[in-house]
């Protein structure tokens, strides 16, 4: 599954090379508060690179990667306490943007987020809808990003331990466009 996905963005990004002429680069920081299997984080934060290409007067198509970061706390889970590092990613999507009205747009990525941290296992499916308000140097938007993953948990020897994480975030962010 992850060649079929990693060969598919290639694939995007790729395209958005060959039609660079009329597209546009956005990077920007975003912060959130975890949702999901969260009972260990704290909250979230990351910065994305996107790169689109204008598809149609009010879409536009391309590529997304990034660094996204869910900080740990210390949790207890029965009688014991566990100090939780963290979970890093590092996304990979295909990204798309529609302008509804010319300040206002809607956005989805689609793709994969490597897990590169101890907490983040090999990674999983990522999602992550957009909203926003669009100015002429920034975008401006509200997110929901959800990204399906497995872990092995605190060590071996715990049959009740789920290894199946569903982590996201709810938060603001924003694209500087180039």
């Amino acid at each position: 599954m992850k060649k079929i996905i990693f060969t598919a963005l290639l694939s995007i990004i790729g395209l958005v090379g060959v039609n660079a002429q009329s597209g546009s680069f956005e990077v920007g920081p975003y912060l959130g508060a975890p949702v999901g299997d969260a009972d260990a984080l704290s909250f979230n934060t990351g910065a994305t690179f996107a790169y689109y290409v204008n598809l149609a007067p009010k879409w536009q198509l391309g590529g997304l990667i990034g660094v996204d970061h869910f900080f740990g706390k210390d949790y207890r889970w029965g009688n014991t306490t566990y100090e939780y590092e963290g979970a890093t990613f590092i996304p990979l999507a295909a990204t798309a943007k529609f302008q509804i009205t010319p300040q206002l747009f809607a956005g989805l990525d689609l793709g994969y987020a490597i897990g590169v941290s101890d907490g983040a296992g090999d990674g999983g499916f990522l999602a992550r809808p957009r909203f926003g308000f669009s100015l002429p140097i920034v975008d401006l938007y509200g997110y929901y990003k959800a990204i399906n993953y497995n872990w092995d948990g605190p060590g071996p020897g715990n049959p009740d331990w789920d290894d199946r994480y569903n982590v996201g975030s709810i938060g603001v962010g924003a694209a500087f466009k180039f």
